[in-house]
């Protein structure tokens, strides 16, 4: 349950751009909820089948949403073959919902090298010794690849060329409360032909 109720959501209280009332809900998400960067990406293969899995948002601005993931993981590579996704941002202490839809590109190779070098080393070596997504021997092999990349690697670790980020960016921006009796706000905003965005609510 929430830990206060919130007021409704109106049209004239919600800012004109999704990325600046995104901010805003973030902000407030930062201050009461424990993980508020988890995320679900739902991704879809080749032969269209949906896949979904949490990740963690590593930043929002106007190029969209960003997280870093192995290329040659599940989704990396359905994302390689069809390069669209949603995600689904919920917080549960404020009974806020956040959906957004829309293509997805890589990073470039500096905002990359960037981000990864700034990762605790233990994440850095976890990034380059796992083959995500395929199956292993067991921990033990696990275990042994960083072992082997940690004493390889004594200094600084440098970026995996199978890792590196991603860009979402929005189509579709849905911000949902909860509200009494089922009565939630739900108001999307789509981007038009011009790449302004319009603004209209949804039945709950």
């Amino acid at each position: 349950m929430p830990r206060h109720r919130l007021e409704p959501l109106r049209s004239d209280g919600l800012d004109p751009d999704p990325l600046v009332q995104f901010g805003r809900w973030f902000e407030q998400a930062e201050r009461e909820v424990p993980l508020p960067e988890a995320m679900t990406l739902a991704t879809v293969d080749a032969d269209g089948r949906p896949d979904a899995r949490m990740v963690l948002l590593k930043g929002f601005g106007t190029d969209g949403f960003r997280f870093f993931s192995n290329y040659e993981s599940a989704k990396g590579r359905q994302l390689a073959e069809r390069p669209r996704a949603a995600l689904v941002i919920y917080w549960r202490e404020l009974d806020r919902q956040v959906r957004v839809a829309g293509p997805i590109a890589r990073l470039s190779v500096e905002d990359s090298d960037s981000y990864f070098a700034s990762r605790p080393r233990d994440s850095q070596v976890a990034a380059a010794a796992s083959p995500q997504s395929e199956a292993i021997e067991g921990r033990d092999w696990l275990e042994r690849r960083v072992r082997e990349i940690e004493q390889a690697n004594p200094d600084a670790l440098p970026r995996p060329s199978h890792w590196g980020g991603y860009v979402l960016e929005p189509e579709s921006i849905e911000f949902w409360q909860g509200g009494p009796g089922r009565l939630h706000d739900r108001f999307r905003y789509a981007r038009g032909d011009s790449g302004g965005w319009r603004l209209e609510r949804l039945a709950p």
